[in-house]
């Protein structure tokens, strides 16, 4: 039997995330959940109803929820749903690979021919979009997300809350700190500090106070 899921959010990206929940045998979407406009609610996404977050807690028992909202601070919503008692799924494409040593948290997302690799350990509601690889004993915090074709070498630490750019590359042992972001092809070649921008080839520091997750 498989499982029913809500997605958090009704965006583009919820559609998104919906279209890989139903490439997934063991999981089946029934419903997308609004927190911000009640109104619109009234209307449906991919043939599925919005649902009112405050009216979700009667489906704890049956259901998982997986955040489909890209926008800063998503930890917010994902605490208000779990408060109601509602766990989360992570959803993994059939052709993601994940390997055998390798730990997910809960609440991931892992989309199209992502990578995995051997020893990796992955926080809660971490996005690593498709075609994004994460090289051996890397080291993911909470609700990063990995834009499409990021390239994470092997034994880098990327702290919560951070986002890595469509195309990016870290190379090995390198350290990013929380809330960091890095830009979309940007080469990083050295430690990023916490709420910092980087951009070009190599990366070079452009703002401070930013939070990228």
């Amino acid at each position: 039997m498989s499982q029913p899921v809500l997605i958090l959010g009704n965006g583009i990206f919820a559609e998104e995330v919906a279209d890989l929940v139903s490439e997934c045998p063991d999981l089946e979407l029934d419903a997308f959940v609004e927190n911000l406009d009640r109104e619109r609610c009234a209307r449906r996404v991919a043939g599925r109803p919005v649902l009112w977050v405050d009216e979700i807690g009667e489906l704890a028992p049956t259901h998982r929820a997986v955040c489909g909202i890209g926008i800063n601070r998503r930890s917010d919503y994902v605490g208000q749903v779990a408060r109601d008692g509602i766990g989360f799924v992570t959803v993994r494409h059939p052709r993601a690979h994940v390997a055998p040593t390798a730990d997910v948290g809960s609440g991931c997302i892992l989309g199209v021919n992502s990578v995995i690799a051997a020893r990796a350990r992955l926080g809660e509601h971490v996005i690593v979009n498709r075609g994004a690889s994460i090289g051996h004993h890397t080291v993911v915090g909470d609700y990063v997300t990995i834009a499409p074709a990021a390239n994470i070498a092997g034994l880098v630490k990327i702290g919560p809350e951070s986002w890595i750019g469509i195309g990016a590359t870290v190379i090995d042992r390198v350290t990013i700190g929380r809330g960091a972001v890095v830009a979309a092809g940007a080469v990083v070649t050295r430690d990023v500090p916490e709420n910092v921008q980087v951009v070009g080839v190599p990366a070079r520091e452009v703002k401070r106070g930013v939070h990228g997750g």
